[in-house]
């Protein structure tokens, strides 16, 4: 099984990546993960790449498809898998077709997971990390799954902070930029027969058994 999830910030992505890694046993490549960790090891590309996340900005798509095609050529990539973050835009995904077709690759399905804007604001700016980020972080929802006491963090009593990408406004800026690339990423795979479209407003189980009967599990 070869999947690409698509959808805005905040739709779930990430939650269905995993269950389906669980359950169905493919592997995850999750582009926001190679990015952060580049950050985090201030990599040349991180270096790049930190100030256009921290401002809700997309990566330049040549960037991105090297990180992509490294995985996909070196001795471990991945034959059966689902892509979190990956393609993001019309120009990935035909850099990408161009790469499975090389590898011998065929997509099963593209999930296009769709939510309205101000559920997503309200989702992602009720989240709150903990500060410790070296041997904590962990993360809380105010709204779904909130911290025992208001402000703290149940693990290790840090305080919690807000990431400057979870704030509102840089939501809805990285909301305005998901769309201007999107209609085509869409259209895109549409054309190809591929595109399954999935309301990603239900809870998780539910949304991961409608994924399951989009492509016929």
């Amino acid at each position: 099984m070869r999947l690409v999830l698509v959808g805005p910030p905040g739709s779930g992505k990430g939650t269905q990546g995993e269950l389906l890694v669980q359950r169905l046993g493919v592997v995850e490549v999750g582009t926001g993960d190679i990015l952060r960790r580049a950050i985090k090891e201030q990599t040349p590309i991180g270096k790049l790449v930190e100030p256009l996340l921290k401002q809700g900005l997309l990566v330049d798509d040549t960037i991105v498809n090297d990180l992509v095609a490294e995985l996909f050529r070196g001795p471990n990539r991945p034959r059966c898998f689902v892509m979190d973050g990956y393609p993001r835009t019309y120009a990935q995904a035909v850099a990408f077709d161009a790469l499975l077709a090389q590898e011998m690759l065929n997509l099963d399905a593209v999930i296009n997971l769709t939510i309205a804007d101000d559920e997503v604001v309200r989702r992602i700016s009720s989240r709150w990390c903990c500060s410790n980020v070296e041997t904590c972080g962990v993360c809380y929802n105010t709204r779904a799954r909130p911290p025992k006491v208001p402000g703290k963090c149940d693990k290790c009593g840090s305080d919690l902070m807000q990431r400057p990408d979870d704030r509102e406004e840089t939501v809805r800026r990285r909301l305005r930029e998901f769309y201007k690339n999107t209609d085509a990423l869409v259209e895109h795979y549409r054309k190809r027969g591929l595109l399954r479209e999935v309301p990603a407003t239900d809870p998780p189980e539910t949304i991961y058994q409608n994924i399951l009967r989009a492509i016929g599990r």
